[in-house]
């Protein structure tokens, strides 16, 4: 999505208050128990109990990025109108700050915004995944202030996505075709007459598209499966020819190479190694920081650990990713606050990584007595904050508590 014409209402690069936020934004999410974790090898030791730290974890840049440029918002226009489309980052703590700070989160309905709230002396906010280029260019009919918190990793995506349809491949997206940043990447193919998109969340998705491909399933079946993530007229027959793969920034990483994989194999059984090279595109749009987290925990899972604490929203994309990543190897709850944890009780409450919409609660899910190591981390949209709150608690259900 290039900038539009005129700059004096949209910003991408904050407002140069910095300094100005600084405090604020360290009193709402700073931790100084991490800070000593940070200090003491990801370590921190009370009575029996050891709580071992991923060396990669919480806030990313990205959402660094797109909570400071919130703020700053709020400080340049101390008496607008502010509207974020959507969450900023899926951690339900800092969009409730957010709301305490006066920003109204404008939420879809089946998937779409209405923005009919939005006058043009307000000032929208669009969040760090993006926004799809049909509600970017009714925001600017509207003539507001757009202040543009996208992460750079989701553009580098856009960048590959609009290069696949300009060049007649269709984008096959690895993701969750509801999510807002899929669904703004989706949109990157559509600025092309004759761009499509089709959205895949897992292998076993992967796996109906090369079945295609390769001249098994029905057409029908195949329309009825992906209706809900493929483009209005997309044809599996037609469209399926050529295929560039992208992915959600936020998916397990290993999954993203190993869909890309299957793919130009595919293609090859299908027509030929020459096919391959022809008609399938691939290039490495994993974040960064994604990879990092995902490699930290799997570091962190190559010790003894009697259960893993993954901390991070519901609908938060890669912390999900991280807990499926750590139920692999050790029981592992995902849990969307701190206050999941009840130290008295010595319960959690939790989601399954396998069942991301079920959640259950675990009696004694730490040892009453003996020595004890808990993992820990976070999902990228989760502060240090809350990752010193799971600290605190996780020590307390065995009656410990930090002291340095």
């Amino acid at each position: 999505m290039a900038p539009p014409s005129d700059l004096s209402t949209y910003f991408r690069k904050g407002f140069g208050l910095k300094t100005e936020v600084q405090g604020d934004l360290a009193a709402d999410y700073d931790g100084g128990i991490v800070d000593y974790l940070r200090d003491h090898e990801f370590t921190l030791t009370a009575g029996e109990v050891t709580i071992r730290l991923a060396r990669e974890f919480g806030f990313c840049y990205g959402v660094e990025r797109a909570v400071d440029y919130a703020y700053q918002t709020r400080r340049k226009f101390p008496d607008r109108q502010l509207y974020l489309v959507g969450e900023i980052i899926h951690n339900p703590h800092v969009n409730a700050r957010l709301r305490q700070m006066g920003v109204e989160i404008l939420l879809p309905s089946e998937g779409t915004f209405d923005f009919s709230v939005v006058q043009p002396d307000d000032v929208v906010i669009m969040p760090a995944f993006g926004v799809t280029i049909q509600d970017f260019q009714l925001l600017r009919s509207i003539g507001c202030v757009l202040v543009d918190t996208t992460c750079g990793s989701v553009l580098n995506v856009w960048k590959r996505v609009d290069a696949y349809a300009r060049d007649g491949y269709t984008a096959l997206i690895h993701g969750k075709h509801y999510h807002e940043e899929t669904r703004a990447t989706a949109s990157q193919a559509l600025k092309y007459p004759d761009g499509r998109y089709l959205v895949v969340r897992d292998m076993g998705e992967a796996d109906i598209v090369c079945d295609y491909i390769e001249g098994r399933g029905g057409r029908a079946a195949f329309m009825t499966k992906f209706a809900q993530a493929m483009s209005e007229g997309f044809d599996p027959d037609r469209d399926l020819h050529k295929i560039g793969v992208a992915n959600q920034t936020t998916m397990l990483a290993n999954e993203s190479l190993a869909i890309a994989a299957r793919v130009a194999e595919s293609i090859a059984r299908a027509r030929g190694e020459a096919a391959r090279q022809s008609d399938f595109r691939s290039f490495d749009t994993i974040c960064s920081a994604t990879q990092e987290r995902q490699d930290a925990v799997k570091d962190l899972l190559q010790e003894p650990l009697d259960a893993m604490i993954v901390v991070g929203g519901y609908n938060s994309s890669n912390t999900i990713s991280l807990a499926m990543l750590c139920a692999e190897t050790v029981p592992t709850y995902h849990v969307e606050s701190p206050e999941a944890i009840d130290p008295a009780a010595n319960t959690v409450v939790y989601r399954l990584p396998q069942k991301h919409h079920e959640e259950t609660v675990r009696q004694g899910w730490m040892p009453a007595t003996g020595q004890v190591r808990i993992g820990l981390t976070a999902g990228a949209s989760t502060p240090n904050s809350k990752i010193e709150e799971a600290v605190e608690r996780i020590l307390a259900t065995r009656g410990a508590a930090f002291r340095r």
